[in-house]
């Protein structure tokens, strides 16, 4: 997995995790913008869901919509693709070059960018796993992608919950401690969680 992405050692413990609980994978997921990153958008993707994040800028690549991700060079064409490879953070990536040396010179061609003189243009590697491509090309106004984005309001009631159960700073002295608080903790929430939905459920019944 790669190295350099810290959000990875936060996410691939809790959705390990989660699978376990439910027996199944997820088929959608959201998170607030700091999990923008394509392996988790990648979970989503081979489940046939979609992961609701909002996005963050990377880089100054510019995609074009609704191309599958090809990239425009900074002067706004469409580059080539050359090949693919296996990045070292373990993704598929592609190679895109300059579209006016890729595939071929285009004659009487020029360009004022300083990489064209020097490397025959300019070259992007964009990573092409479905989870990358989710990333850059969903329509994040759509009433899908809203409604399972707005389910994040959940963990931050849960997290009001919590810090008034005293769990934001137990008072214990050792970490088993700490764990059974928060067990004990989350229990309760859950209890309340299901006494909320039997109170609603019950008064939806008399209604009919």
């Amino acid at each position: 997995m790669p190295p350099l992405f810290p959000q990875m050692y936060f996410f691939e413990p809790l959705y390990r995790k989660t699978v376990a609980a439910l027996g199944i994978f997820p088929t959608n997921s959201t998170a607030d913008a700091a999990y923008d990153a394509w392996y988790v958008y990648q979970k989503a993707a081979l489940h046939g869901g979609i992961a609701a994040i909002p996005k963050m800028k990377h880089g100054n690549t510019v995609f074009v919509p609704g191309t599958d991700g090809v990239p425009l060079c900074p002067k706004g064409l469409q580059m080539h693709p050359t090949y693919q490879y296996a990045h070292t953070y373990g993704y598929r990536a592609q190679l895109y070059r300059c579209p006016l040396s890729f595939p071929s010179v285009v004659e009487g061609a020029t360009c004022d960018h300083a990489q064209f003189p020097v490397a025959k243009g300019c070259k992007k590697s964009v990573n092409i796993e479905p989870g990358w491509l989710m990333r850059i090309t969903p329509d994040r106004t759509t009433p899908l992608y809203r409604a399972i984005h707005n389910q994040r309001t959940s963990c931050e009631r849960i997290n009001s919950q919590a810090k008034e159960l005293g769990i934001e700073r137990p008072k214990v002295r050792n970490a088993q401690s700490v764990k059974n608080l928060n067990t004990l903790t989350y229990i309760v929430i859950n209890v309340r969680t299901l006494s909320r939905a039997k109170s609603t459920n019950k008064g939806i019944l008399q209604m009919n």
